[in-house]
């Protein structure tokens, strides 16, 4: 039996040998080639900013969009390489494959997104370059987390090949959807609820559903966490927490609306905490609590609230968005995902239909509801155009249009996600991509160098070997006593 998982193991890592490096390479070489061609520094990037600030009568290299977003970019891009990293570790013997591949999607990801969302929100007709600035890099991080939620929902049973082709589709569709969303229909998405998060949660659990494994219980051992697993899982966790708030507010407007967004967001997270702790005391047994419900569900509220956070939702609203996502969420991993499971056979192994899924279709649904709400007393007229950009095109829109449009910017997430999703889960279901076998899923060793177990290695006799020196030692004193 060990000769076959040795064999096993040998002819994986030659696969992984052989398919691995060629993709990466020619990948890289293709993202060299591309931004050779296409990218180039924007105005406030290159050298000609001082002739930039002189036609403009800019002052100060302050006023320069670097200072005002880059504290925004840096906790954004732990989130996307420390906070979902280590939040998928909670697997006892998969942590290297979770931030491991992480770090791959990642990397890739916003090099491939630069690109994609270059050529849709960048591109400058004049030169047909893309101009690309430190918003491009938030940018280009969001769209990487939409990859890293799907990931999530097929962690330990896909090889990085598979990872990298699902990023690779997986961008593209974030581009596409979000262009469809932020451009034609104009809906205000600052956070992501919609564009991020249920796209990405619905992506992933579509991938996996075409990818169902009905064996998938000879690897069930290895389908669990163990003590330190959970607490480097929960790291990750405290990191997003921390963080959400300049996630959600990184790319609104200067002023009111990234102040207002960060106190919305900072406020449903506080709340979704609370109403987590309560709802898996109530329903655990012994009223003990359980470390999924508070790795995951805890942050729900930050998914949720992030379409209206920089609308007028106020203090209140902000707590009683929080309040439901921390009670469905609860409740999502204790009863829905084992029926989606056991009925719509989704194996969904980090729960994002519970933490990303659900939360982003609440949160278009109050994004939509807040913007229909809307009026000149709360907002004030110059407010009320500054906030959803009644500009141009869009001059003649009203709140409740707005709503309107809101919605149907929801429904476009859900059907890109979906239907991509499914096409691509057919792509990587072909047979030459170096996928583990149902009895190896959940498993580093597949893929990794793994060093032996603490546990499994002899004890160095160091100790005894000094209670022999001591008494051989004492020996040679008693010997020579006895001599003298």
């Amino acid at each position: 039996m060990g000769n076959c998982c040795d064999m096993f193991v040998q002819q994986k890592n030659t696969n992984l040998r052989l398919r691995l490096p060629a993709v990466a390479f020619v990948w890289e070489i293709a993202m060299i080639i591309l931004f050779g061609v296409f990218i180039r520094y924007n105005e406030e990037a290159d050298t000609h900013w001082v002739e930039f600030k002189k036609v403009h009568n800019i002052t100060s290299d302050s006023e320069n969009d670097f200072y005002f977003r880059y504290p925004s970019f840096q906790d954004v891009h732990v989130m996307i390489f420390v906070g979902f990293g280590f939040l998928m570790t909670f697997l006892k013997r998969y942590s290297f494959g979770a931030v491991g591949f992480n770090f791959l999607v990642a990397a890739f990801g916003i090099q491939w997104a630069l690109l994609m969302q270059g050529w849709f929100h960048s591109l400058d007709y004049t030169d047909g370059k893309i101009k690309i600035g430190v918003e491009n890099l938030i940018n280009a991080d969001f769209c990487v987390a939409g990859c890293l939620i799907a990931y999530g929902a097929v962690l330990g049973k896909v090889s990085p090949v598979q990872l990298l082709l699902m990023t690779l589709f997986g961008v593209t569709l974030f581009a596409v959807e979000e262009y469809i969303i932020l451009n034609l229909i104009h809906a205000k998405d600052a956070g992501g609820s919609m564009v991020i998060h249920t796209f990405g949660g619905y992506y992933g659990l579509s991938v996996s559903w075409v990818l169902y494994r009905p064996n998938l219980d000879q690897s069930k051992r290895l389908q669990c966490s163990a003590y330190h697993s959970d607490v480097f899982a929960m790291v990750g966790t405290l990191f997003l927490w921390m963080f959400w708030p300049s996630f959600n507010s990184a790319i609104t407007d200067h002023g009111d609306g990234q102040h207002r967004a960060a106190i919305n967001t900072y406020l449903a997270l506080a709340s979704t905490v609370l109403t987590t702790f309560a709802m898996s005391s109530l329903f655990e047994k012994k009223g003990k609590l359980d470390m999924v419900h508070i790795q995951n569900s805890t942050l729900a509220g930050g998914v949720a609230v992030g379409t209206a956070a920089e609308f007028m939702l106020t203090p209140y609203g902000s707590l009683i968005v929080g309040f439901c996502c921390g009670i469905l969420s609860t409740l999502g991993y204790i009863f829905i995902t084992p029926f989606i499971e056991r009925k719509l056979r989704i194996q969904d192994t980090c729960g994002i239909h519970n933490l990303h899924a659900m939360p982003g279709v609440i949160g278009g649904i109050v994004g939509a509801i807040t913007a229909a709400a809307a009026s000149k007393e709360v907002y004030g007229e110059e407010g009320l155009i500054n906030t959803f950009d009644f500009v141009g095109p869009f001059k003649d829109r009203t709140p409740r249009i707005q709503g309107g449009y809101q919605a149907a910017g929801l429904c476009v997430a859900i059907a890109f996600g979906v239907g991509g999703g499914i096409l691509v889960g057919m792509i990587l279901k072909l047979p030459i991509w170096g996928d583990p076998a149902d009895e190896n899923c959940f498993n580093d060793e597949i893929y990794w160098e793994v060093p032996e177990d603490e546990e499994s290695i002899p004890p160095v006799l160091e100790y005894n070997n000094h209670i022999m020196n001591k008494h051989q030692g004492m020996s040679a004193s008693n010997f020579s006593v006895e001599q003298s």
